[in-house]
């Protein structure tokens, strides 16, 4: 007797039609979680998390910015659209993007991406280095990035190391002001239990 194939975790309209997703939602059964949807006992760990993203991610996409903070356990929700990244090297085409997501193509290394659930993502240190330095201020960036810092002690130590030996950076000052706002704030919050994949 065969076994029956496992659906994943985190489910789209390419593992199930979209009507039998709504309907397992009203009959409790499935919960939407980011740009996917998952059964309600699912734990909400980062590896889901990362899966919900974007569902289907293709190799060279990183997670990044407010989508990764959400993936780290830094922020209650997703933002309401994905942001990746990809490093300048790859060439993707834009044709093969999912739905809903924000692509730059950026300056990365393997230090600064994690692997989460088979899902590439960008560090927590390198999460906060980017979401501090653009240059338009990212939405809720002290508090996001206070709780990253919150989860580990040194962190922001790393991050201001970074931002300070970074020659030629654009929206340097103002970077490291934001900075000094987050140690500010994840003083501030008690220690955060965070799950791990």
């Amino acid at each position: 007797m065969g076994r029956m194939a496992r659906l994943p975790s985190v489910l789209d309209p390419d593992d199930l039609p979209m009507a039998e997703l709504c309907a397992a939602r009203l009959d409790g059964e499935v919960m939407r979680i980011g740009h996917g949807w998952c059964p309600v006992d699912e734990p909400d760990l980062p590896s889901l998390r990362a899966a919900a993203v974007a569902p289907g991610l293709p190799s060279p996409f990183v997670i990044e910015r407010r989508s990764a903070a959400w993936v780290h356990g830094a922020l209650p929700v997703p933002p309401p659209v994905a942001e990746c990244c990809v490093p300048h090297s790859a060439r993707v085409s834009t044709r093969s993007l999912p739905a809903g997501m924000l692509l730059r193509e950026v300056a990365i290394t393997a230090a600064d991406i994690v692997v989460i659930g088979g899902v590439r993502c960008t560090s927590p240190d390198r999460t906060a280095f980017d979401l501090v330095r653009e240059a338009e201020p990212v939405p809720g960036a002290v508090g996001i990035v206070a709780a990253l810092f919150a989860a580990d002690a040194d962190a922001a130590g790393r991050v201001r190391s970074r931002l300070e030996l970074a020659h030629r950076l654009p929206h340097k000052a103002a970077a490291l002001s934001r900075l000094a706002a987050a140690e500010d704030a994840a003083a501030d919050q008690p220690s955060l239990t965070r799950y791990t994949s």
